[in-house]
């Protein structure tokens, strides 16, 4: 989760798209450069222990676009796959 906010951070939809499960991932992406990511904060998580074969992670991400402070909340679901976590999806909280 926080290396793909870091993606994010520095603009690089390549690492987003191979940390992002097959069966889900866009085929591309564009992010936008006015867009500054501040702040990670991780609100909880269930699985995605040594022995687990799923996880979620609740966030909120602080940024700032357009002069104006923001934050996005999500519940996002991975997937691991041999020894390698992978993006699925997720819910976009109010």
């Amino acid at each position: 989760m926080r290396s793909r906010y870091s993606a994010f951070v520095v603009l690089e939809p390549l690492y987003l798209l191979r940390t992002w499960h097959s069966s889900t991932r866009p085929a591309s992406m564009d992010l936008d450069p006015d867009l500054q990511w501040r702040r990670l904060d991780i609100l909880g998580t269930s699985n995605g222990g040594p022995l687990d074969s799923s996880g979620t992670v609740e966030f909120a991400a602080h940024y700032r676009s357009d002069g104006e402070r923001g934050v996005q909340r999500e519940l996002s679901r991975f997937v691991r796959e041999g020894k390698r976590w992978y993006y699925v999806d997720g819910d976009v909280l109010q």
